[in-house]
């Protein structure tokens, strides 16, 4: 199988840049990705998001349905975690068959608004649960809380959405994957409390110095992971080259 983990930015890079890339990318299995939109949001129109002010013109605030159309051999998943129409969302293949998926807040809740930057906003993790040949596997995708108040360094917000990941990893009944947009340091306590759940750190193992594109300018270049259990046979891992957001694409290959 394969998947690719990407950050779209809202598609800041260019629309048809980054739907290029989905459509010659189409024999991916799952995609798991980050900073969805889904419709524009009056109220967040000329708000900090994340540290920039951000403009519904600027974004692709219909890239949940132009992303779907681009791979229509794909089901979708979407779930947000501002309000209804911004969050993370997963394609998977039709031939796979999906048993179970859903969504579980590992910060703060739903509908919860935050005062000053809304980059602050509620944190969920998303996943599926597919067959395959060697049995169920469940893939979640994750994007981590951003600065509240720091850079990509431990809080005590991070710590918490940690924990609360990790007690959801704990009840996975079957191999999985958790891959994202941490919004982490490497060296990080809230990073090294997954790892010690017994998880492949895939970016550690590959040996990995970047997970950005050239549109992000600012020094520590990480941000995005995968993190996998055992029962998962990793077949390849790597950054793919393509510019199509300030976030590299992460392609995983297993079983």
């Amino acid at each position: 199988m394969k998947l690719i983990s990407l950050n779209i930015w809202g598609g800041r890079a260019g629309k048809e840049k980054l739907l290029s890339f989905f459509k010659d990318h189409s024999d991916i299995d799952i995609f798991c990705l980050q900073e969805v939109w889904s419709a524009p949001y009056g109220h967040l129109e000329g708000a900090t998001i994340g540290g920039t002010i951000t403009f519904n013109d600027d974004v692709m605030t219909e890239g949940k349905q132009e992303i779907a159309a681009a791979l229509p051999e794909h089901e979708v998943f979407f779930h947000p975690h501002h309000l209804e129409n911004y969050g993370l969302m997963m394609l998977v293949k039709k031939s796979f068959s999906v048993t179970d998926s859903g969504d579980v807040f590992v910060h703060k809740h739903r509908g919860y608004i935050p005062e000053g930057d809304v980059g602050n906003h509620a944190r969920n993790i998303q996943y599926v649960t597919v067959n395959t040949s060697a049995g169920k596997r469940t893939i979640i995708n994750f994007h981590g809380l951003w600065t509240n108040g720091t850079w990509k360094e431990d809080t005590y917000d991070r710590l918490v959405q940690s924990e609360n990941i990790a007690a959801f990893l704990k009840d996975v009944g079957n191999p999985f994957i958790l891959c994202g947009d941490f919004n982490l340091l490497p060296e990080t306590e809230s990073l090294k409390r997954l790892e010690d759940l017994g998880l492949r750190n895939l970016i550690k193992e590959y040996g990995i110095t970047s997970t950005r594109t050239s549109y992000y300018t600012k020094e520590g270049k990480f941000a995005d992971y995968a993190l996998v259990s055992n029962g998962i046979d990793v077949k390849d891992f790597k950054i793919l080259p393509d510019e199509v957001s300030d976030h590299s694409p992460m392609h995983l290959e297993f079983e």
